[in-house]
């Protein structure tokens, strides 16, 4: 289910209401079959354990817009994956 990109760039350049750019690292992106939207896992440079997450538009060839996540379906989904990612981080096989 998780889609972890092995691409050589994880940073994903975020721009608030204000216009300010803010650079992030990607933690994972995937595609849920629940939903059929793409979501993006990123979190602050260095050792933060803080995550952000959003859905975006993987056929939008600007990068796509990330939308926030507004239900809690979704991030049930989110948090599911996540999490058996950071187990699989934490104890490959």
């Amino acid at each position: 289910m998780a889609d972890n990109q092995n691409n050589e760039d994880r940073t994903l350049r975020v721009v608030d209401e204000e216009g300010n750019e803010k650079d992030f690292e990607i933690v994972l992106t995937f595609k849920s079959d629940q939903t059929g939207k793409s979501y993006v896992v990123y979190k602050e440079p260095g050792d933060s354990d803080e995550v952000f997450a959003a859905s975006y538009d993987e056929n939008d060839t600007d990068g796509g817009a990330l939308v926030p996540i507004e239900s809690d379906e979704e991030w049930d989904i989110i948090e599911e994956v996540l999490n058996t990612f950071m187990e699989e981080d934490e104890n490959p096989q």
